[in-house]
């Protein structure tokens, strides 16, 4: 992804475009936006806010409420690590301390080449698997260093 600012602003003044005289379509456009930029970028939601005429604290309030958006930049890869109790009692506190140390950041962050975000959830279903973390959508269970390190490196 560039950061070109004239082609974000090019490329935001294209998918809120899809969108103009279309109702009900705000989670949608948000989530175009989202998938194109990697975040939501304040200059989006002020620009179809302008556009849609749709209220910046509306928009706002919808892009903050979903964990699938984001309102600061992440990384081309996210990776969440599940923070609930089936995964904490099987360690998966030591499994979040080994990404913070390979990654060097820490849950929340972004690393500086902007190639991983990392996030603690409360919870990621898999239970019996645990403790489990999801890489761009997929995934890993029954987890220990050794194999977080693999696992990160296919994805560098």
């Amino acid at each position: 992804m560039s950061d070109d600012p004239v082609l974000i602003e090019d490329k935001i003044e294209k998918i809120i475009d899809m969108y103009q005289n279309k109702e009900g379509i705000l989670i949608q456009l948000l989530l175009d936006i989202q998938r194109e930029l990697n975040w939501i970028p304040f200059k989006a939601i002020k620009r179809i806010s302008e556009k849609l005429r749709i209220p910046v604290s509306q928009i706002y309030r919808v892009a903050s409420f979903y964990t699938g958006l984001s309102l600061k930049p992440r990384g081309r890869h996210l990776v969440r690590v599940c923070a609930g109790t089936a995964c904490y009692v099987r360690g998966g506190t030591r499994i979040l301390d080994s990404i913070e140390n390979k990654l060097e950041i820490k849950s929340g962050e972004t690393t500086k080449n902007k190639v991983f975000s990392l996030e603690t959830v409360n919870c990621l279903g898999c239970c019996a698997l645990g403790p489990v973390i999801e890489i761009d959508g997929q995934y890993f269970g029954k987890l220990n260093s050794e194999k977080i390190d693999k696992l990160l490196k296919n994805y560098n």
